[in-house]
C-alpha cells in the first residue's frame, strides 16, 4: 500500500520541530490544488500518513513547510529574516511505494531527501 509520510527537525535546536504547519498540494489541470493541511507532533511528525492507500496516485505534489511561524513562535531572532515558506516539489512515480519526505531547517537554511 501507497503511503507518503514527513517529519521535520529543527537542525538550529537539534531537536524535532512540533508545532511546525505543513501543507500538501498536488499539481493537476489547474495547477496546484490543496490536499491537505497538518501541524507536526511533539515528535516532528504528521500524526498519520499525508496519503495512504487509494489517496496514493501517481503525480506532481509539493510539500509547503511554514518554517519562518515556526521559528518565530519558537523565539527565534532570525526568524523570517531569510527563510518563510519552504516548497518541496517532487514526484511520486509508483503509487505503491512509501515516499518519506523529511526536512531538515534551521531559520537560515534546508535540506531534504527521500527516506524510508
Amino acid at each position: 500500500m501507497g503511503r507518503l509520510t514527513t517529519h521535520v527537525l529543527d537542525t538550529a535546536s537539534g531537536k524535532p520541530a512540533a508545532g511546525m504547519k505543513v501543507d500538501l498540494h498536488r499539481w493537476g489541470e489547474h495547477g496546484w490544488k490543496l490536499v491537505k493541511k497538518i501541524i507536526t507532533n511533539d515528535d516532528g511528525r504528521a500524526d498519520e500518513p499525508l496519503l495512504q492507500g487509494e489517496e496514493c496516485v501517481v503525480g506532481h505534489y509539493r510539500l509547503m513547510f511554514k518554517v519562518g511561524e515556526y521559528f518565530q513562535k519558537a523565539g527565534s531572532a532570525d526568524a523570517k529574516k531569510f527563510l518563510d515558506h519552504v516548497p518541496i516539489d517532487f514526484t511520486i512515480a509508483d503509487a505503491e511505494a512509501h515516499y518519506h519526505v523529511p526536512l531538515l531547517c534551521s531559520p537560515w537554511a534546508y535540506s531534504t531527501y527521500r527516506g524510508s
